[in-house]
């Protein structure tokens, strides 16, 4: 059982940075707590804490914060908080209030501009205990209210995180299922002059509300969260923008269109085709991997393969993005994001393979087009076919000296195998 008053106490506090200075095991940690009296369950709620304490610090640069397993994966990590700081006005005059609601350990106030009077609010005393020492560890003057975010009277600016799991350990699968409802933050959105909502990034954006600006934010290999501006914050309303940021919180990349509710939703038969997957073969199955069937026209292969990054497929910018850099750029199967090419598309939005042989996926043919370049060690890329990349090197017993990327994957609903290189 997490306990605030306990983990924060001097002599916690002691022992804990005594026990990581000493670099005692979890069986030394456990018996030093035993001798020093604490009972089993003090016991467990502290060495849980250290064990969360290197995560920590890798994710907020301070191993002092406060926080249990659940607040942890749920809180926006430093590098996108320092890129969304940049979201609040500059220059503001007057007394300005930004209530941080279902604060959790307080992630998303870290990086709010220290003129703003910040308010952390939740239900949950644990989690305003958690604040309050995180908020002040930062350096970070706040207040705390205990109550439920629907009944709280407005202020200036909000920032809200719900809740997508009900306890510790408990994956909430329905993205839809938030506590509060994205219709209820609609409603409390009313009370302030602009905010912030952070959502799941595979939330359906057909139910967010038109007026506001959709933002992905994640890194080279992850998007982390979508993020809808209301109000005042939402500087280029009805857009969508995806942004790569840095470890640092800089911006690497970022790319922008209007809002296209055509791209939100699927039309009836390719609906259809998907909720009828499970009784399809071949060709008739249609794979949909965070794409829509308007994202390119489908071609053959050519001379190159790209991964897209996953904020360009949850934003369904890789399109504009591949397009911009080749206007012949497309798909090569329905629904599946390997986005061809004749020309190279640049980094940090695609990952780019140079394809130099394809084949049929059959042990025979796979293995002819092995030798034929000499490879030896593979990296085996799956989209569209099922099946264990491990146990597949292994049949394939690929022997040479060269090195060597094999795309398993569909050409117009078919599967195929495709070589590459690391462009």
């Amino acid at each position: 059982m997490f306990s605030a008053s306990l983990l924060t106490s001097a002599k916690v506090q002691e022992f804990i940075r005594d026990a990581f200075k000493r670099k005692l095991d979890a069986l030394q940690i456990s018996t030093a707590l035993s001798k020093a009296g604490y009972s089993n369950e003090d016991r467990a709620a502290i060495m849980d804490y250290m064990a969360l304490v290197p995560k920590i610090m890798d994710k907020f640069g301070s191993g002092e914060l406060l926080c249990d397993k659940l607040a942890l994966e749920q809180s926006t990590a430093q590098d996108i908080g320092r890129w969304k700081a940049n979201l609040w006005p500059t220059g503001t005059e007057g007394n300005v209030t930004v209530h941080d609601l279902c604060c959790g350990m307080g992630g998303d106030s870290f990086f709010i501009p220290a003129s703003f009077k910040i308010v952390g609010v939740d239900l949950d005393e644990n989690r305003l205990a958690m604040y309050s020492h995180n908020m002040e560890v930062l350096g970070k003057p706040a207040s705390t209210l205990r109550a439920d975010v629907r009944e709280v009277a407005g202020a200036t600016f909000f920032t809200i995180d719900p809740a997508r799991r009900a306890q510790e350990g408990e994956n909430q699968r329905d993205l839809r299922n938030l506590t509060p409802t994205l219709e209820e933050v609609i409603e409390i959105s009313k009370h302030y002059q602009g905010g912030m909502v952070k959502l799941p990034p595979g939330y359906p954006p057909a139910e967010i509300p038109d007026g506001t600006e959709i933002l992905y934010l994640g890194g080279h290999s992850d998007c982390r969260e979508c993020l809808v501006l209301f109000g005042t914050l939402a500087k280029h309303p009805d857009t969508v923008r995806a942004v790569m940021v840095d470890k640092a919180g800089n911006a690497l990349a970022q790319w922008c269109r209007p809002r296209d509710r055509s791209q939100e939703t699927l039309d009836n038969e390719f609906q259809e085709k998907l909720d009828r997957n499970d009784s399809l073969e071949g060709k008739d199955r249609t794979y949909r991997t965070a794409t829509s069937r308007n994202d390119l026209s489908i071609g053959d292969i050519a001379k190159y393969i790209s991964e897209p990054a996953p904020i360009l497929i949850r934003s369904h910018l890789f399109n504009i993005a591949a397009q911009t850099q080749d206007p012949e750029a497309h798909l090569i199967s329905e629904g599946i994001a390997y986005v061809a090419s004749d020309l190279p598309l640049p980094t940090p939005g695609f990952t780019c393979y140079e394809i130099v042989a394809h084949s049929e996926i059959s042990t025979g043919a796979v293995r002819s087009m092995l030798k034929e370049h000499d490879i030896g060690k593979l990296t085996l890329k799956l989209r569209g076919v099922h099946l264990d990349p491990d146990a597949e090197i292994k049949r394939l017993k690929p022997k040479g000296k060269n090195s060597a990327i094999l795309f398993y994957t569909r050409k117009a609903g078919e599967k195929i195998a495709l070589l590459g290189f690391l462009y």
